[in-house]
C-alpha cells in the first residue's frame, strides 16, 4: 500500500517560487504527494507569469491561490511531512508550530519576480521552474516509504546542495 505525503512549499509572498513548487509536486507526485503552498506576507494574487511558466511547460495550475501560512498552522489543516522553504526570508522567519512537527528543508531559489525587463523575467521564471523540477524529481526518486524521517530530511537538504 502506497502513502500519500502532504507537503508545503512556503516563500514570503506565495505568489512565484512556491506556487511553482506546489504545482510541479502536484503533477510530478502523480497522487503520491499532496502538495500546497503558502507565504508568511501573501501578496494576494499569483504572478502572473508563474501561471504562464507552468502552462508553457504542460504543468496544471488550477487552484493556485496565493494564501497564508496561517492556513496550515490549525489544528483542522492537514497533517504535512515536509516543508520546503524556497527563498531566504522565509527561511529564517519564526515559523508557526506546525501540526505533526513536519521535516524542513531550505531549497533558496533566486526570486523571478523582480527582475526586470520582461523578457529577463521570463527567463528568470524559467531558471527557477528548472531548478525546482530537477530538485522535486530527485526527491520523488526516493523511496520515502522506506526511509525514516531522519534520513528523508538529510536526503532533501542533500538535493539541494548537489545541485
Amino acid at each position: 500500500m502506497s502513502r500519500t505525503f502532504k507537503v508545503l512549499v512556503l516563500c514570503t509572498g506565495n505568489s512565484a517560487r512556491s506556487i511553482l513548487g506546489e504545482m510541479l509536486f502536484r503533477h510530478l507526485g502523480r497522487g503520491r504527494i499532496e502538495a500546497y503552498s503558502a507565504g508568511s506576507k501573501p501578496g494576494g494574487a499569483v504572478n502572473p507569469v508563474a501561471i504562464e511558466t507552468l502552462q508553457k511547460h504542460g504543468v496544471p495550475c488550477a487552484g493556485a491561490r496565493s494564501k497564508s501560512w496561517d492556513e496550515f498552522a490549525v489544528a483542522s489543516a492537514p497533517t504535512l511531512d515536509f516543508i520546503f522553504t524556497v527563498c531566504g526570508n522565509a527561511a529564517q522567519e519564526t515559523c508557526p508550530v506546525w501540526p505533526g512537527h513536519p521535516a524542513t528543508a531550505h531549497w533558496a531559489i533566486p526570486d523571478p519576480a523582480r527582475v526586470e525587463p520582461m523578457a529577463a523575467r521570463r527567463a528568470a521564471f524559467e531558471q527557477a521552474y528548472q531548478s525546482l523540477r530537477q530538485r522535486i524529481e530527485a526527491f520523488l526518486a526516493l523511496p520515502l516509504e522506506s526511509m525514516s524521517r531522519e534520513e528523508a530530511l538529510a536526503a532533501a537538504r542533500r538535493i539541494h546542495t548537489e545541485e
